[in-house]
């Protein structure tokens, strides 16, 4: 009995990795859609790699919570940012969220070519 409950445990604990790489891989083609939005959209202003002249506010500041935040800036504006609402969908949108929190100041580099 304890032997196939151990066996049991082994399968389960096995697909744990699976499923985490699994969101991984996800997680790593949004950052790299995000990616791909922000240069065409977001770079003039923001920097390249999300590094800006000072001009405008750094996006890497940006903590998980500030979400809201983030996409009533981007829908509606904010000081001379214009608004993006009907130029991203909302899905372009998710994907910028999804760079610029992969390249915040509190993350480490999670994808890698």
């Amino acid at each position: 009995m304890r032997l196939r409950a151990f066996v049991g445990a082994l399968i389960v604990l096995a697909a744990v990795p699976l499923s985490l790489r699994s969101g991984f891989a996800q997680d790593c083609k949004k950052i790299r859609a995000g990616e791909r939005v922000y240069n065409n959209y977001c770079l003039t202003c923001h920097g390249e790699n999300l590094v800006s002249s000072g001009q405008t506010f750094d996006l890497r500041r940006l903590r998980a919570e500030d979400r809201s935040r983030f996409e009533i800036s981007v829908n509606n504006g904010k000081g001379q940012m214009p608004p993006w609402k009907g130029a991203l969908t909302s899905e372009e949108i998710d994907q910028l969220w999804h760079y610029v929190r992969a390249n915040s100041h509190e993350s480490k580099p999670t994808c890698r070519e």
